[in-house]
This record gives C-alpha cells, structure tokens and sequence, in this order.
C-alpha cells in the first residue's frame, strides 16, 4: 500500500515539475487520441465498412497541428481552445499578399509592428535594399527562402526583422524556450548579428542571447535553461548545447536562419549542420543566405529547406560581381619591394580608413608587430568607430562584418580564388551609395591570375605607383630585424607561413612556390639571407600548432567530439613586449626614415 502511495506522489511531483508546454501536449495528444476512437465509434454505429472513412463536419474535425501549441498564461486548457490564435499559420500573411512597391520600411506598416519600425527609425534607416525588399514580406508569410547576395547587400535586417515579428505575434515568452536560431559562421559575425539584434528588439521584451566558440560555456547554459527566444549561435557550440544542455527547449522552434551558408561549410562544418538540422524540429520556416550557390550548399539547401522554397537572388542580372561604388585596381610589385610598397602607401594615407589582407595569422601578428615598432599604429581597438586608422586581417574578416566607411582595401597577399577577393572588397562601399577604393599588390609572375579575375566579372584597372616615390627603409629594417630578438623570430614565422600558403594556393600553376626566387622574398620580411624552410617535411607540431592558431582565429575553438570550449588558444596568450631599445631625450622611440 505504502508503494503505491509513494507511486502516486512520485508521478504529482514529477506532472509539477513538467514544463507548461510539456502538460500542454499531454492534454492535446489524450484530446486527439479521444478524438480518432470517438469517430471509430461513429463509423460502427452507422454501419460504414472501414475502408469508407467517414466525413466530420469542421468543428468535429481533429487539430493537426497540437503538438506545436505554444503556452499561454492563462493556464493549461487556454491554448487549445485559442490554438488557432497562436499557431504560426495563423499569424502568416495571406497568399495573395504582395510585396509593396515603396522601398521605404513605412511600406511595411501594416506587415510590421510598431515597436519595430520605431527600432528601425532610431537605427537610421528610412529605405530597404533589394534584398530586404524582396525578403522581408514573403518571409512573414512563412515561406522557406534561399536567398543569394553579395557581401553588404543588407542580408542581417532582411532576416532579423521576419525573426523579431514572428516572436512578436506568437507572444514568446522566456518558458516557451527558443523559437529562432541564426547560424552564423564565426564569432565576428556571431557578434554583429546579436548587436543588430540588440537595437533591432529595443522596443521588444522577447529575450536573446549568443552562443559562440570560446565563450563560457556554463553562463551559456544557464542562460538557455532561463529561456532564450532569439538565439544566435555558432555551429560547433550550437551542436555542443542541443546533444548536451539540460533544460534547453527548442522544441517551439519556428525559424532557423542560416547565415553565410557557403562560409559554414568551407570551413569543415557540414557534418555538424546536418546533425543540426536532425536534431531540430521537423515543422519550423527555413531561411538560407549564401553569397555562392555551390554544390554543398545546394546540398544542405536540399536537407534543410522545404520542397519548393523560394528563391531571391539580387545579383543574377548585374554585369560585374563587385559594387557600382568601387574603384579597384592593382599594381604590379616586385618580390623585395613588397613591404616597401605597403609602409609608403599606409604612411600617405594615415587620415584614411585602411584594411590589409594577409595569407596567414603569422604575417598579420609580423606586420602588426613592425609597424607599431616603427610608430605606424596598426588595428587599433575602435577600428569600426574611428574615421581613420589600419586594420590587418585574414580572410575571417573577409565575410559579413559590417566596418562603416572603409576607405581603402589593400589586398597585400593575393587571395586563393576571386570569390575570396570578391568578400574581400566587399567591406568597403557597403550600401546603395558606398564608395571605396581595392588595391591588389601581384608579383610580375602573378599577372594570370587577372585572367580568372576577368572571368568572375571582377573589373581591375593597373595603377601606376613610381618607383622614385616609394620609402626606402631597406637598410633600417634589416638592421631593426638582426638585432631586435622578438621582431626576428615573428619575420621567420610569417616569412615560412607566407610560403606555405603560397605552396597551398588553389591555382598552382600561376602561384608556384617553387617558382619563387627566396633570395628576393626575403627582403620583404627583413632578412638579407633567407631562413631555410622545409615544406615538404613539415613536423606535425607545427602543423597542429598552425591550425589551432587558425581554428581559435575563425571563431571556432572546439575538440572533434565538440565538449571541450574553455581552453583560450595560445594566440591570446600575454607575450612579452617587443619593443628593447630605449627612448630618446624627448620620451620618443626611434622611428624608421626614407634614407
């Protein structure tokens, strides 16, 4: 008797310790499973043989859809009976719905709430792009989209504004758990979409969050278990916290928007996506941006989208695959001037807004290091904000960050493939009246690749730049190189990474390491006499060292089994002060002078 007492207690503690939603389909899946016996009971009663069905009128008829009933306050029977008031088709625009013809958000007034065209007004924002134009209302009215545009076409608004509504109309509270998540590919980007987020939700009381590689993992999962509506994430944490966080609810989901599709799987993470997409919800709205439609992505467009999504491509008739507002050319540099040629050219452009391109962590960490030294100041902390400065980067910052008022794009190692400098000019004339200036520095040897440029519809006009105005440091920073410990140690690693990723270039016909005269490489980075690289017997630690430096720097700091994040990546590391020598009489260090 005792045993079925504490039976009794043991199943009233564990129904209040349910979450509402949980109780909510309990009642929904007995009300439904009644339903089918009572018209098995009908069918008998009139005679009808089984094979005949039977035919209830509309209010008899069974919901379809009970198992993605959202709680309400009100209590647990409240949701059944308002079902239709809070399920997602119910709250889709109708069919006949078209796109209005202005291209300013007040259009949208009666799609969009008002709490969010304020938030949109206080952004500075008064006219849609294209692809905001053409997203926006068809993905309201719950359609699957593949959208297809270029880098700083507005593709963050075009999505978070659908995202931000749908919550808003289906009144998510922080119990009903997650009801959109945005993939993102790395951190930056991560970073930016939940700063959009912030401003854009002003005005809302829906919560949000981010979580990323790197991050705490604890807080992130505290924060899940309280209730995250709109959660940006990327995709080896966001597998991490759906196999492993306790208390995570994602059953609501409604949306899942993948950003930068193309980005996700080129750097390895197409095996987690498609565990992503299993383990979410089956009935949800998919939404897909890619800048380039490859295979891959048509792939994970085919497992995660519906069968007829629709398809929004802004870019599909313009002539050329860059922006009208760039100007780009480039300039042909002999290897041992290379270096010459970048501090004349960031020297007489310090009142702009600079961003340089490198190959490789190593080279950015080399550059960043000498160019401080010689009091050039370099990737200062509030780039994005400042009106000048220079920012030395990979290609991680190559996609969707959003650096208002670039002035300049100096490509100073040549991306692999014009894709890759296609979303390296992209972070400068952002927007319909962007304007800004790309520089692609190529060695004689070099000048092929220009064909493959020509092909991707990329136009490159050649810049004069005279010999007889460059600096000319060469003896200085040679000596700066001997004698300074620090700064002869960072010249060889980026002297060797620069040449691994030349040798690992995808058209090694043009970029040929084994074609380069190192004797006139070597000056670039400092040295008179070239340091001796081994690549075709590279040790394995350096190899591991080299990815790991390249993994933390995407934004992706994960083991193989995607358990352990909290391990900082040697790059964040303190390192010691590069700077040896001492200061003159007036407190100031030596700076290097064109000879």
């Amino acid at each position: 008797m005792d045993r079925h007492i504490k039976q009794k207690k043991r199943k009233v503690l564990k129904r209040k310790m349910r979450p509402s939603d949980s109780a909510i389909e309990k009642v929904a899946r007995a009300k439904k499973v009644k339903g089918k016996k009572e018209i098995r009971a009908f069918n008998v009663s009139e005679g009808e043989s089984k094979t005949q069905g039977c035919s209830v009128s509309e209010e008899e008829s069974i919901p379809q859809d009970t198992d993605t009933v959202l709680p309400n306050d009100d209590g647990l029977e409240a949701p059944v009976a308002k079902k239709k008031k809070n399920s997602y088709e119910s709250v889709s625009l109708p069919e006949d719905v078209s796109v209005p013809d202005s291209t300013e958000f007040q259009s949208l007034k009666e799609f969009v709430s008002e709490k969010t065209l304020n938030a949109i007004t206080d952004m500075g924002f008064t006219n849609m792009m294209e692809i905001q134009h053409k997203s926006i209302v068809p993905l309201l009215k719950g359609r699957d989209l593949l959208g297809a545009a270029r880098t700083g076409s507005g593709k963050t608004l075009a999505f978070l504004i659908p995202a931000v509504e749908l919550l808003y109309k289906l009144s998510f509270k922080p119990r009903n758990g997650t009801g959109v998540i945005i993939i993102s590919p790395t951190r930056e980007l991560s970073l930016q979409t939940y700063g959009v987020a912030w401003d854009l939700l002003k005005y809302h009381n829906h919560t949000f969050g981010i979580v990323m590689g790197g991050a705490n993992r604890k807080g992130e999962a505290d924060r899940l278990q309280k209730g995250v509506n709109l959660l940006i994430a990327t995709p080896g944490r966001l597998l991490d916290h759906l196999q492993n966080t306790q208390g995570f609810i994602f059953k609501n989901l409604q949306c899942l928007i993948i950003d930068e599709a193309d980005r996700i799987l080129e750097i390895g993470f197409e095996e987690e996506m498609k565990q992503i997409v299993r383990l979410l919800p089956v009935r949800r709205q998919t939404v897909l941006f890619s800048a380039t439609q490859t295979r891959n992505v048509e792939d994970l467009a085919r497992v995660s989208l519906k069968k007829s999504p629709l398809y929004v491509g802004v870019d599909d008739h313009r002539e050329t695959s860059t922006v009208e507002g760039l100007e780009q050319g480039y300039i042909v540099v002999p290897s041992e001037k290379r270096f010459l040629v970048l501090f004349t050219f960031l020297k007489k452009n310090r009142n702009k807004k600079v961003m340089v391109f490198f190959s490789s962590c190593n080279s950015v960490k080399y550059h960043y290091e000498l160019l401080n030294y010689i009091d050039l100041p370099v990737a200062h902390i509030h780039f994005c904000n400042a009106t000048s400065g220079t920012l030395l980067c990979t290609d991680v910052a190559a996609r969707g960050l959003d650096i208002p008022e670039v002035d300049w794009i100096v490509q100073f190692d040549p991306p692999d493939d014009p894709k890759e400098y296609i979303h390296r000019v992209g972070r400068t004339a952002r927007g319909n009246q962007g304007r800004g200036h790309a520089l692609l520095l190529l060695l004689p040897e070099e000048l092929a690749f220009l064909r493959y440029l020509k092909q991707a519809k990329v136009p490159l006009n050649e810049y004069d730049f005279s010999a007889s105005k460059i600096y000319n440091i060469q003896s200085q920073l040679e000596k700066l190189i001997e004698k300074n410990y620090y700064l002869h140690k960072s010249a060889r690693e980026a002297y060797r990474s620069y040449l691994q990723a030349y040798a690992s270039h995808q058209h090694k016909s043009i970029f040929n390491v084994n074609a380069l005269d190192l004797q006139r490489v070597a000056p670039a980075f400092g040295f008179v006499v070239p340091p001796r690289v081994n690549l075709s017997e590279m040790s394995t630690a350096v190899k591991e060292r080299e990815f790991r430096d390249v993994v933390a720097e995407e934004g992706m700091v994960r083991d193989i089994k995607a358990r352990s994040y909290n391990r900082k990546p040697r790059y964040l590391k303190e390192r010691p002060a590069i700077r040896d020598n001492s200061p003159d009489k007036n407190g100031k260090f030596t700076a290097l002078t064109a000879e």
